[in-house]
């Protein structure tokens, strides 16, 4: 390739109070290890959002932060462009709630108007969810993959026809509780879980590559750097499903009592 690839994180100031920042690391660094020139760019509000990406990041934030990051990026037009020719963004929490048609602010759930991006729409959850989450993602080649991260939301997302659920929950919350977690619509994928997510899902972190790139990838070629990312995950599996059966005792024994 005769220019870098070049990851985006978008407002980092904004949306990026969970670390969420650390997806664009992963990202850089998938394509290094592999020989391949990669550049890992951070844009903040007032700054130009760069519409030659390869993929985009928007990460966790509060409230405020999410109505300015929609102003600002409305009003900057780079990341739509940079949609429309092909890029593709992966979008966390409250970043991803932002990227719908609208969703809730503020102690009286005042609507505002998303980017867009997403058939979804967030209002207020009767309860928050916070704690690890656990969810089934299926690949483009019909494998299934698990996803692990942390999930830390006031609102529930709901999908309308046009997005489809990027996966099933198999421990947490997601979306609303009904079984799914984030959205995909064209090369566009909203998810909840922080960890950071790309870290600790590192077939995630290459599908996200491969799809904006067109191409497939192949293996990390350090055998030892592998081993060390499948056994962290590994590691956070078993924390997860031990939580779970841990909380499954408790309630069998309180219905006992």
């Amino acid at each position: 390739m005769n220019e870098p690839v070049k990851i985006v994180v978008v407002y980092q100031s904004l949306l990026g109070i969970y670390g969420d920042q650390g997806n664009g690391t992963v990202l850089t660094k998938r394509l290094t290890w592999r020989g391949i020139d990669a550049r890992l760019i951070t844009v903040e509000p007032g700054q130009p959002v760069p519409d030659d990406g390869a993929v985009y990041l928007l990460g966790g934030g509060e409230d405020l932060a999410q109505v300015t990051a929609v102003r600002e990026l409305k009003a900057d037009g780079g990341l739509f462009r940079a949609l429309d020719k092909g890029a593709v963004l992966f979008a966390v929490c409250a970043g991803y709630q932002i990227c719908g048609t609208s969703f809730t602010v503020g102690d009286h759930d005042e609507v505002m108007e998303g980017l867009g991006l997403l058939d979804v729409t967030t209002r207020r959850a009767p309860q928050r969810a916070v704690g690890e989450i656990l969810t089934r993602w299926t690949r483009p080649d019909g494998s299934e993959s698990l996803i692990t991260g942390f999930e830390n939301h006031g609102g529930h997302t709901r999908l309308g026809p046009d997005a489809r659920p990027f996966a099933q929950v198999e421990l947490g919350v997601g979306n609303c509780g009904d079984g799914t977690e984030g959205a995909v619509q064209g090369k566009v994928i909203g998810s909840y879980p922080h960890g950071p997510n790309l870290p600790r899902n590192p077939e995630l972190a290459d599908h996200l590559l491969e799809l904006a790139l067109d191409t497939q990838l192949g293996p990390l070629p350090h055998d030892r750097l592998n081993a060390e990312l499948d056994e962290l995950r590994r590691q956070r599996i078993n924390v997860v499903r031990h939580s779970k059966n841990l909380a499954e005792d408790t309630r069998w024994l309180g219905e006992r009592q």
